[in-house]
């Protein structure tokens, strides 16, 4: 080939010139005007402040979740005080009390007081017997041959009662189930 033929390694078989070297710059050498530099540094002030604050807001809502729960516990513990002494006053007087009846009637008192309590508190008992099994509401313990057609797939007994806090399932029912 002659010299005059010959393309320079640099420049492309096309004709087109290379542009790479004059659009390509090194990103960390962009030349950044002092007033973008003052935005910068205000953008980032910023939000150094707003994630204190919001850091600052989630510390005191765990805080006054915490009091609420802590709060929420010493009510239902200062009601149930009082079913408390109910018990101290009932084994100290049933002592020389010696009619079955009267230490029944006095249990019952104390037991109808406490469940009052409890409802107030948004406890509500759970009714199974006669109803279908529900996986949701009712844990199997055991299966038995219905008695009669009619209870089949149903509880047959409660073993453990379940109960409901708030329309909520809090604890469930332990229960026998026709098959």
């Amino acid at each position: 080939m002659s010299e005059e033929n010959a393309l320079p390694q640099d420049q492309p078989q096309d004709g087109h010139e290379n542009n790479d070297n004059q659009n390509t710059q090194d990103d960390s050498q962009i030349n950044v005007g002092p007033n973008q530099e003052e935005e910068a540094d205000e953008y980032k002030d910023k939000f150094v402040r707003l994630y204190a604050e919001f850091d600052n807001y989630r510390r005191r809502t765990n805080q006054e979740k915490l009091d609420l729960i802590a709060s929420a516990n010493g009510s239902l513990l200062k009601d149930l005080l009082a079913i408390l002494d109910d018990f101290d006053r009932a084994i100290a007087n049933n002592e020389q009390v010696e009619d079955a009846l009267a230490l029944k009637e006095g249990f019952v008192l104390i037991q109808s007081k406490f469940k009052q309590i409890l409802l107030s508190k948004g406890l509500k008992e759970m009714h199974s017997k006669g109803e279908v099994f529900d996986a949701d509401l009712h844990e199997a313990i055991a299966n038995i041959p219905a008695p009669e057609k009619k209870l089949k797939g149903k509880v047959i007994e409660d073993v453990e009662k379940g109960y409901f806090l708030n329309e909520k399932v809090l604890r469930f029912a332990k229960v026998v189930v026709g098959q």
